[in-house]
Order: structure tokens, then C-alpha cells, then sequence
């Protein structure tokens, strides 16, 4: 079973805190790396939205990381 686009944005959201604060970043010092608002990464982290993919792009070069987008083709159960 795929998991939601709730559930999806909240590891997304999960991924994009844990590196900020690996980083030492506060939420307002990501914002200004990535030319956006302090509640704009507020509610990334929190799961309540879901950036596209340049706002991702931008969202990873802020934050030293790779972006990496990936389709996995599903597997039939036997």
C-alpha cells in the first residue's frame, strides 16, 4: 500500500527539519537561503503543504543537499 499525500508530506516536511537543524539553521535563516517566508518552511515542516518541484530544488541547494526524484515500478504479490 502507497502511503498518502498527507502522510508523504509529513515526511517530507520531517526530512527538510531534520536537515535544517543539522544545519544549525532556524526556520527564518532557511527562509532567506531559499527566498521565501519563515511560516513557508513553517508549514513545509509541518506537513501542510507540498512544494513543487523548483521550490524543492531551491528548498535543497538551501539546505546542502541532493535532490533525488525516483519512480519505483510496484511489484505484483504472488
Amino acid at each position: 500500500m502507497q502511503p498518502s499525500e498527507p502522510v508523504l508530506a509529513k515526511q517530507l516536511g520531517r526530512l527538510v527539519h531534520d536537515r535544517r537543524t543539522a544545519l544549525g539553521l532556524s526556520q527564518a535563516e532557511l527562509a532567506e537561503r531559499c527566498d521565501m517566508k519563515q511560516p513557508q518552511i513553517s508549514r513545509i515542516e509541518g506537513g501542510g503543504t507540498v512544494p513543487t518541484i523548483p521550490l524543492l530544488r531551491r528548498l535543497a541547494d538551501a539546505l546542502e543537499a541532493e535532490l533525488t526524484i525516483e519512480l519505483t515500478p510496484h511489484t505484483d504479490a504472488a
